[in-house]
């Protein structure tokens, strides 16, 4: 066991004192067993009667005490029954070195040029930011998990792992959100755009975001130390989930399931709706416009956003609703669809979006070029031999 808590303290009854001492010699008894069965979750394999009885024991002591096990860790068991997985997982590489590659050239493009030191560019940077950050928390922990064949994540960076995936998530949706709010200031109030959206509103829209995000991450992510893993430590999903994470506790995790029910509607529902009421005003401010080349032109601007917008959200809102809460969705397809719903949005956002943006498309344009023409041979001018010089007469 990696981290045990025994508090026997002055005014305990004898009760308590007496389980606390027996579960201490059940922890010093596990400790020595081999601790390759403890991880597999295969404690007692050849002794199933004890096995119950044991767990029956524990979960009636840390139901009446203060007592917290914790694993030395996990096993990620999401891809083992799917067939033809190392096509998935080389398709996996590829979208990694895409989300990368695109997401860093769009960060250096604005970063290096000042005229894209705008408030709407502001939004594009956080968003390849995200990007970037979302996919490295996962993906590269797969392709380890395929190629070196060990699925084991320590608790605590298990832990970590979480943390960063379900904060990047949520700053993901409210980057869509910030975005929906930059279209909606553009379209529906022209004049006074630039008053409004400036660097400083942005920045701070964007601050707000990040300091919300991951401190209500950071409480949800704490609530999982007070669990004790005495049952399986086999997580059957593609990283350190969090409900498949608490599902596996022996005590009560009514607290998690409530704060994840609460989660989803803060990350997903409240900047989904944020998003749908701004398009709302969007369509009507568009409506009112004389000029039907105005109207197109307008909604020109918002194609790619309802593009990530649905890339992102249909898929998530579906398997979270229907899979999550109310059980409709084959497990292993849960797996697969949700790993597909996380990593492919990063990868297709500056694709689809940053990228085919006029000013970042002319810079980038321009930067091949350059580096183009700085790439070609300059070959110096060769002498003639029979070169026909005229002397004046």
């Amino acid at each position: 066991m990696k981290e045990v808590y025994l508090p026997l303290y002055t005014g305990q009854t004898c009760s308590h004192v007496f389980a606390a001492l027996r579960l201490q010699h059940y922890v010093r008894a596990v400790a020595q067993r081999s601790l390759r069965d403890y991880q597999r979750g295969d404690l007692f394999s050849r002794d199933r009667p004890v096995w119950r009885s044991t767990m029956s024991f524990l979960r009636t002591v840390l139901n009446d005490s203060n007592i917290i096990i914790h694993p030395p860790g996990f096993y990620i068991i999401g891809f083992e029954t799917f067939p033809f997985i190392s096509v998935y997982f080389i398709f996996l590489s590829l979208v990694y070195g895409v989300t990368v590659l695109a997401n860093c050239l769009v960060i250096y493009v604005i970063f290096f040029n000042r005229s894209l030191h705008t408030p709407k560019f502001l939004a594009v940077v956080n968003l390849a930011v995200i990007d970037v950050i979302l996919n490295t928390c996962t993906i590269p922990s797969m392709i380890k998990i395929f190629l070196v064949k060990d699925s084991f994540i320590p608790f605590n960076l298990c832990l970590l792992q979480m943390f960063v995936y379900y904060a990047f998530i949520s700053l993901e949706s409210y980057a869509l959100a910030i975005l929906a709010y930059d279209r909606l200031i553009a379209i529906c109030f022209p004049l006074r755009h630039n008053s409004i959206n400036t660097m400083q509103s942005m920045s701070w829209i964007v601050g707000v975001t990040w300091f919300f995000a991951i401190g209500a991450i950071t409480f949800t992510t704490s609530l999982m130390t007070q669990l004790s893993f005495c049952n399986s430590v086999r997580v059957f999903s593609y990283f350190c989930d969090y409900a498949p994470v608490f599902r596996l506790a022996c005590n009560d995790y009514s607290m998690q399931w409530a704060s994840a029910s609460f989660l989803t509607i803060l990350i997903l529902a409240v900047p989904f709706s944020f998003i749908l009421l701004s398009y709302i005003c969007i369509l009507a401010s568009v409506f009112m416009m004389k000029s039907l080349d105005s109207r197109v032109k307008a909604l020109a601007t918002c194609v790619e956003h309802i593009i990530l917008v649905a890339v992102f959200y249909i898929p998530i809102l579906t398997i979270f609703c229907v899979g999550f809460y109310l059980g409709l969705i084959d497990p292993d397809q849960r797996v697969l669809s949700l790993s597909l719903a996380s990593c492919i949005p990063p990868c297709v956002n500056p694709l689809i979006y940053s990228l085919k943006t006029r000013e970042i498309k002319i810079r980038v344009l321009g930067l091949v070029r350059r580096n183009t023409i700085g790439t070609q041979p300059t070959n110096p001018p060769k002498n003639n031999p029979f070169r026909v010089y005229k002397t004046q007469q």
